[in-house]
Protein backbone atom coordinates (compact mmCIF):
# COMPACT_ATOMS: atom_id res chain seq x y z
CA UNK A 1 0.00 0.00 0.00
CA UNK A 2 1.68 3.25 -0.99
CA UNK A 3 0.87 6.44 1.11
CA UNK A 4 0.50 9.82 -0.95
CA UNK A 5 2.18 12.43 0.75
CA UNK A 6 0.61 16.01 0.35
CA UNK A 7 2.08 18.76 -0.66
CA UNK A 8 1.45 22.48 -0.42
CA UNK A 9 1.13 23.93 -3.74
CA UNK A 10 1.76 27.93 -4.60
CA UNK A 11 -1.45 28.50 -4.95
CA UNK A 12 -2.59 26.66 -1.55
CA UNK A 13 -0.35 28.65 -0.10
CA UNK A 14 -1.57 32.24 -1.33
CA UNK A 15 -5.34 31.00 -0.01
CA UNK A 16 -3.98 30.05 3.54
CA UNK A 17 -1.74 33.17 3.70
CA UNK A 18 -4.92 34.93 2.37
CA UNK A 19 -6.85 33.17 5.44
CA UNK A 20 -4.56 34.02 7.86
CA UNK A 21 -4.45 37.89 6.86
CA UNK A 22 -8.16 37.99 7.48
CA UNK A 23 -7.58 35.85 10.73
CA UNK A 24 -5.00 38.34 11.93
CA UNK A 25 -6.88 40.80 10.94
CA UNK A 26 -9.78 40.27 13.57
CA UNK A 27 -7.84 38.83 16.31
CA UNK A 28 -8.56 41.71 18.35
CA UNK A 29 -11.08 42.22 21.09
CA UNK A 30 -11.65 46.02 19.76
CA UNK A 31 -12.17 44.35 16.30
CA UNK A 32 -14.60 42.41 17.08
CA UNK A 33 -16.51 44.83 18.52
CA UNK A 34 -16.32 46.88 15.66
CA UNK A 35 -17.66 44.11 13.49
CA UNK A 36 -20.51 43.36 15.27
CA UNK A 37 -21.59 47.24 15.92
CA UNK A 38 -20.80 47.79 12.22
CA UNK A 39 -23.14 45.12 11.18
CA UNK A 40 -26.05 47.19 12.75
CA UNK A 41 -25.12 50.15 10.81
CA UNK A 42 -22.36 52.54 9.63
CA UNK A 43 -20.46 54.54 11.97
CA UNK A 44 -17.98 56.89 12.33
CA UNK A 45 -14.79 56.60 14.28
CA UNK A 46 -16.14 59.61 16.83
CA UNK A 47 -19.23 57.07 17.90
CA UNK A 48 -16.80 54.11 17.61
CA UNK A 49 -14.08 55.52 19.88
CA UNK A 50 -16.98 56.41 22.60
CA UNK A 51 -18.16 52.91 22.18
CA UNK A 52 -14.60 51.15 22.81
CA UNK A 53 -13.23 53.53 25.15
CA UNK A 54 -10.02 54.12 22.99
CA UNK A 55 -8.12 57.30 21.99
CA UNK A 56 -9.26 58.09 18.20
CA UNK A 57 -6.00 57.22 16.93
CA UNK A 58 -6.05 53.28 18.19
CA UNK A 59 -9.83 53.12 16.65
CA UNK A 60 -7.96 54.53 13.28
CA UNK A 61 -5.54 51.72 13.55
CA UNK A 62 -8.38 49.10 14.17
CA UNK A 63 -9.94 50.38 11.56
CA UNK A 64 -7.33 50.55 9.04
CA UNK A 65 -6.19 46.75 9.90
CA UNK A 66 -10.15 45.41 9.36
CA UNK A 67 -10.27 47.89 5.98
CA UNK A 68 -7.24 46.39 4.86
CA UNK A 69 -8.47 43.23 5.01
CA UNK A 70 -11.47 43.89 3.53
CA UNK A 71 -13.76 42.88 6.22
CA UNK A 72 -14.99 47.04 6.11
CA UNK A 73 -15.33 49.59 3.64
CA UNK A 74 -15.82 53.75 4.28
CA UNK A 75 -17.38 56.85 2.51
CA UNK A 76 -17.42 60.23 3.08
CA UNK A 77 -19.97 62.13 4.38
CA UNK A 78 -19.40 66.16 4.40
CA UNK A 79 -16.50 65.96 7.51
CA UNK A 80 -17.08 62.69 8.96
CA UNK A 81 -15.84 59.23 7.19
CA UNK A 82 -18.26 56.45 7.79
CA UNK A 83 -17.26 52.89 8.13
CA UNK A 84 -19.47 49.97 7.14
CA UNK A 85 -19.38 46.01 6.75
CA UNK A 86 -18.32 45.13 3.28
CA UNK A 87 -18.50 40.91 3.97
CA UNK A 88 -21.20 40.33 6.71
CA UNK A 89 -20.35 36.62 6.16
CA UNK A 90 -17.88 37.00 8.54
CA UNK A 91 -20.50 36.66 11.11
CA UNK A 92 -21.12 33.16 10.37
CA UNK A 93 -17.28 32.50 11.15
CA UNK A 94 -18.04 34.39 14.18
CA UNK A 95 -21.27 31.50 15.27
CA UNK A 96 -18.85 28.78 14.25
CA UNK A 97 -16.46 30.45 16.92
CA UNK A 98 -19.38 30.58 19.32
CA UNK A 99 -19.84 26.83 18.50
CA UNK A 100 -16.07 25.98 19.48
CA UNK A 101 -16.23 27.95 22.85
CA UNK A 102 -19.10 26.21 23.65
CA UNK A 103 -17.58 22.84 23.03
CA UNK A 104 -14.68 23.96 24.94
CA UNK A 105 -16.30 24.51 27.59
CA UNK A 106 -18.68 21.63 27.96
CA UNK A 107 -15.27 20.11 27.30
CA UNK A 108 -13.90 21.21 30.66
CA UNK A 109 -16.87 21.25 32.42
CA UNK A 110 -16.56 17.07 31.89
CA UNK A 111 -13.31 17.40 33.05
CA UNK A 112 -13.97 19.28 36.01
CA UNK A 113 -16.60 16.58 36.88
CA UNK A 114 -14.15 13.90 36.28
CA UNK A 115 -11.70 15.14 38.43
CA UNK A 116 -14.03 15.89 41.21
CA UNK A 117 -15.62 12.72 41.48
CA UNK A 118 -12.13 10.67 41.88
CA UNK A 119 -11.36 12.45 45.14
Amino acid sequence: MKILKSQLTATQKMQYEARAKIIKAIAHPSRLFIIEELEKGERCVNDLTDMIGADVSTVSKHLSVLKNAGLIGDKRSGNNIFYYLRTPCILGFFGCLEDVIESNARQQGEILLACKTKR
